[in-house]
């Protein structure tokens, strides 16, 4: 099975491509779709929608795993995120059935054993998981490959967090 996760964010969107039988997992790819400050949003928001068509396209992912948002004090950063969260969202939907929705707490929860892990511990398990020397650049695409894991070890589960 090919899970391609996502790490929502309006200038840096990371994604990551896994290949696992639930079990054991092999890295397949990851990166970043970025866009630029100063760049107007409707601009940014369109190249974030077609380079997530782009990438899955190119994987053909058997699932698509997104973070939902996780919000703090500032506010107009999370209504940017929540518009990239949006569109990415419905880019995906146009490319699959097969899209699912985690909670930080539920990618931490999986990947480490402990839902209120530290971000470098999530990164560290990453990097174990996938068998890499280093853990993977940049953040966001470290994110991404989280939440495929997570989806690799819990789609077998449930399908309660599939969106309909």
């Amino acid at each position: 099975m090919i899970i391609l996760g996502f790490d929502p964010g309006i200038a840096t969107l990371g994604f990551g491509v896994i290949e696992t039988n639930g079990h054991k997992h092999r890295l397949i790819d990851f990166g970043a779709i970025t866009t630029p400050a100063g760049v107007p949003t409707p601009i940014r928001l369109r190249n974030i929608y077609t380079d997530v068509q782009t990438v899955i396209d190119r994987y053909r992912p058997d699932a698509v795993a997104v973070e939902e948002l996780f919000f703090n004090n500032n506010v107009t950063t999370a209504i940017n995120v929540a518009q990239a969260r949006g569109v990415l969202l419905a880019a995906c939907s146009l490319k699959t059935n097969e899209l699912y929705e985690y909670t930080p707490l539920q990618v931490k929860q999986a990947v480490v054993g402990y839902g209120r892990a530290e971000k470098k511990q999530v990164q560290e398990m990453v990097r174990y998981f996938l068998g890499l020397t280093v853990i993977p650049k940049p953040d966001d695409a470290a994110d991404a490959l989280a939440i495929a894991i997570c989806h690799a070890h819990t789609y077998k589960m449930s399908n309660s967090f599939k969106i309909q």
